[in-house]
């Protein structure tokens, strides 16, 4: 199956299905955290189920670094995929979150180019914008300002919300949260999904009987 039809196949389910679907293969670790923590919310969704490929960066909201990146560099990768995208934006400064990682005009950049979400290990601000634009959104936080904002790093592996996002990544968001799906088991998923629903379908069929 196309990768394509499997980002189209997932979004029919939730973030907590997909998880549980994952829990179910035979040879995936489940000891590994594969979902986000509480400290990532939610602030906007434009539909119930995101997903897309992960593009990760970087970041530096406040203080001037040493060395930086040209922001294309990171923005190229997001307008030459052939597949939907979900940024990983990574404030990565000591007082994480003090600064503001993005805004309305970037979630109107990421729209432009193609992506479907954009997740933030920091802090957003120019919610009411970012919601206007359409794009969904989650954050640690809502600050209104930042300093100087570079790029540091970008296509490598980051951490949100204590769930390590690798680039390519399979990334399914909804209200609840985000899980991480890896490519290599993702077509698997998409099957074990569907099982998973029916088997709840049916328990809570039951259940609801006795209501």
């Amino acid at each position: 199956m196309e990768l394509r039809d499997i980002i189209e196949g997932l979004k029919e389910y939730d973030s907590a299905t997909v998880q549980n679907a994952m829990m179910t293969i035979d040879n995936y670790d489940n000891e590994q955290i594969d979902y986000s923590s509480p400290d990532l919310k939610s602030y906007h969704l434009q539909s119930g189920t995101v997903v897309g490929i992960a593009i990760t960066c970087k970041v530096t909201p406040l203080y001037e670094p040493k060395k930086k990146l040209d922001w294309d560099e990171y923005y190229d990768a997001i307008d030459q995929s052939d597949l939907p995208v979900i940024g990983v934006i990574v404030d990565i400064e000591k007082n994480k979150g003090r600064g503001a990682v993005m805004g309305d005009g970037m979630a109107l950049k990421h729209k432009v180019l193609g992506a479907v979400g954009v997740i933030n290990g920091g802090s957003i601000r120019d919610l009411p914008g970012i919601a206007e634009v359409g794009m969904s959104v989650w954050a640690t936080g809502r600050v209104p300002g930042h300093g100087p904002f570079n790029l540091i790093e970008t296509q490598t592996e980051v951490e949100v919300g204590d769930l390590l996002i690798k680039p390519g990544d399979l990334i399914v968001g909804d209200s609840d949260g985000i899980t991480r799906v890896p490519v290599d088991i993702a077509e698997e998923t998409l099957k074990c999904c569907k099982e998973v629903r029916d088997f709840e379908t049916g328990v809570f069929d039951e259940l609801k009987k006795k209501l």
